[in-house]
This record gives structure tokens, sequence and C-alpha cells, in this order.
């Protein structure tokens, strides 16, 4: 008999990192209603974040640490005696990256060294799932991208991913770590503070009255992945024996820019017009992801489409920012 979610889950000790940011929010909500006991590796206070607005902070076990710090986060895996890990943490804000790529690269390729040198110590692990991206891939003549294509990420925020993901490969390879790796599109939804991104920054100027801006010419293609979509394929990852594989997960179904801006403006009823400042650098002109493998061998797939993802993300900002 198959498990169920609440099953499965109730009782395990799990660790998250990125627990602040808008996946980590939600995904530890997730498992704290599905019984588990989870954990997380804090290093900055962030009082309006989602963890915070979701009283998760009174349901956790907070571990103060950093991911440079190998030993804060072998003391997070080995004194809570986790069973499962979702590395989520990293500097995921793409023009940070080009600004700062040393902070990025620290962050992103030594924090995953860390977690799985932590994990590779732990006795008690028996899953790691492992946050990649669909940024790992970088420039690839080839649409949709498939989990065996080579990872080529040439930018600062793309190659930290792609370092990071071949680490989790190597480990997998080498130490028989049971780490499953997870690359998904861009995730948007209610939680996200990073007001550079397009959709929570449309909303914000849309709430404002301000002219949403768009960075770049706004035809890049990109696949958009609600959070909720994410959890559940998280989740799937948790529940599932890793042994280094690699899932994608997306809706399939990619779109432009400014076709996500002028959906964001018909959803809230305005007139506005985007400032299109086609200034942005170092951009993907076209990227998406077959999930193919994820329905076939997890049978996930994604329960929101584009329109219903984005209605719920603006109510959720039109409440936040209030």
């Amino acid at each position: 008999m198959k498990k169920t979610a609440n099953a499965f889950w109730n009782g395990r000790r799990v660790l998250v990192t990125g627990a602040t940011g808008i996946l980590g929010g939600w995904l530890t909500k997730a498992l704290t209603d599905a019984g588990a006991d989870p954990a997380i590796l804090q290093r900055d206070h962030v009082p309006h974040s989602n963890f915070m607005r979701l009283g998760l902070d009174k349901r956790v076990s907070i571990v103060r640490g950093e991911l440079e710090s190998y030993r804060d986060v072998e003391r997070a895996l080995a004194e809570y005696e986790i069973e499962i890990c979702f590395h989520l943490g990293a500097q995921a804000i793409v023009p940070v990256a080009n600004r700062s790529p040393m902070s990025t690269f620290e962050s992103n390729i030594k924090g995953s060294w860390n977690v799985l040198e932590a994990a590779r110590h732990t006795k008690t692990l028996r899953r790691l799932v492992f946050a990649s991206s669909d940024k790992a891939y970088g420039d690839l003549p080839t649409l949709p991208y498939t989990e065996d294509m080579p990872l080529r990420g040439s930018h600062p925020y793309d190659c930290s991913k792609s370092c990071a993901d071949l680490l989790a490969q190597c480990y997998a390879a080498t130490y028989r770590l049971p780490v499953t790796i997870v690359r998904c599109g861009n995730l948007y939804g209610g939680g996200d503070l990073n007001w550079n991104r397009i959709i929570p920054g449309t909303i914000r100027s849309i709430l404002r009255e301000e002219r949403p801006i768009i960075r770049s010419d706004g035809t890049p293609l990109r696949d958009y992945l609600y959070v909720q979509d994410a959890v559940s394929a998280y989740l799937a990852c948790g529940e599932k024996d890793g042994a280094g594989e690699a899932f994608n997960f997306g809706t399939e179904t990619p779109t432009s820019v400014l076709d996500v801006v002028k959906t964001v403006l018909k959803i809230m009823r305005s007139d506005l017009k985007p400032d299109v400042r086609n200034e942005a650098s170092n951009e993907i002109a076209k990227q998406w992801l077959s999930s193919a493998k994820a329905r076939e061998k997890l049978g996930w797939k994604p329960a929101y489409d584009l329109d219903r993802g984005l209605r719920e993300t603006c109510e959720w900002y039109r409440e936040f920012l209030a």
C-alpha cells in the first residue's frame, strides 16, 4: 500500500536550509502540516518573511548558523539527527550575482559542498533533496531542456548553480550519497520579497499606481512555476530514494516577460503601461524545461496554470502590502 504524504512525513526529522525564502517558507509549512519535525538553518532574522508571517518560528527548531560554515551545517544535521535534508539556501538574485560574484560563489558553491560533505558524515541521513535550477543548463540551443543535457552556466548565478549541481552528482557517484537534484523553472507566488523580480515587483508597482518596470526588452521566454507546485515537487523527491538523479519541474508553457506583466495588469484591472527599459545584461533569451521524467517517474504534474497562480499571488500581495 502506498504511503500518503502525511503517513510518510509524520515524525520525520527534517532540515530545511533557505527556509525564509519563497520556497522554503511554504515547504516548511507543508512539512509541519504533514506532521514532520523540522529544523531550519537560519543566518539572518527576516521579520517580514513568509516564514515569520506563517508563525513557523514557533513550530520548528531554529539553528543559528550559515551555509558558508561547515561546522554550522554539520552541527545542524548531526545534533538534530536529521533524516531528510532539503537544501534550498542560496544567493538567488541574478543582478546581485552580477555585481557581487564572490559572495554568490561562497553561498551557492561553498555552501553546497559544506552541505554535501556534512551529509556524507551524518549517519542518520536517509535523503538529501538538493535545489539546483533551470539556470544550471546555461544557454543551450535545444529546447526544452531535458535532464541529460550538459550544464553550461556562463554568468555568475548560472555558473554557481551548474557547479553546485555537478558537486551533488559527484557526491552521489563517489560516495553514494542519497541525493536527488531538483531543477525548477522560475518560481513565483506569495512570500517572495525580492522586489526586483518581475512578478512581485510588478504587483507592488501596480498597488503603488506606478508603471511596472521591465529591465529587459520584454521578449525573454521563461517557464513560470507556482510555488505550491514546487512544494509538491520537493515533497515527491523527499519521498523517493535518491541516487544522484535529477528532475526538471516546470509547466512546459514558456511565456514572455511582457506577457506575464500584461497578465498581472489584467488580473489587477490596471490601465498602467509597462516601462520597458531594455537595460538587462547576462540574460538568456529562451529557456524552459521538459517535465516528462517527473511525470513518468514521480507521477508529478503542476496543479496551477499561470493565470490561476498569478491570481492567488496577487491576492497574497494585496493583503501583505495593504
